[in-house]
């Protein structure tokens, strides 16, 4: 049995959006754009990492180095695509929080 991996962050402070949602279903295309934009975050500059779960309720955190990274990844021509792709077709709803991580630690 493959065990999870966390992300590795550095020493705080650095950032957190926390990214909940709730999916039609079905939600045809999903997985594969959902893959094609955890490839392109990992390519942004300011990118430190993610974790994702998914059943009834999708939470997916990506850790940023700033907040101007997360401004510049919100803005990405393909992440747009994706943003209203997901508005029209997959989500009934979501919601999106952005968090200063100033302590973390780890067993």
């Amino acid at each position: 049995m493959n065990q999870p991996v966390l992300a590795q962050t550095p020493k705080p402070p650095y950032y957190a959006v926390i990214f909940s949602s709730v999916k039609h279903s079905p939600a045809e295309g999903y997985d594969a754009m959902a893959g094609q934009m955890f490839e392109l975050a990992q390519q942004q500059e300011g990118y430190l990492g993610f974790e994702s779960a998914r059943n009834d309720i999708g939470i997916t955190v990506s850790y940023w180095s700033s907040l101007e990274a997360i401004k510049k990844w919100k803005a990405d021509s393909r992440h747009l695509v994706a943003q209203k792709y997901g508005r029209e077709h997959w989500y009934v709803h979501y919601k999106v929080r952005i968090c200063l991580v100033e302590h973390d630690y780890e067993f």
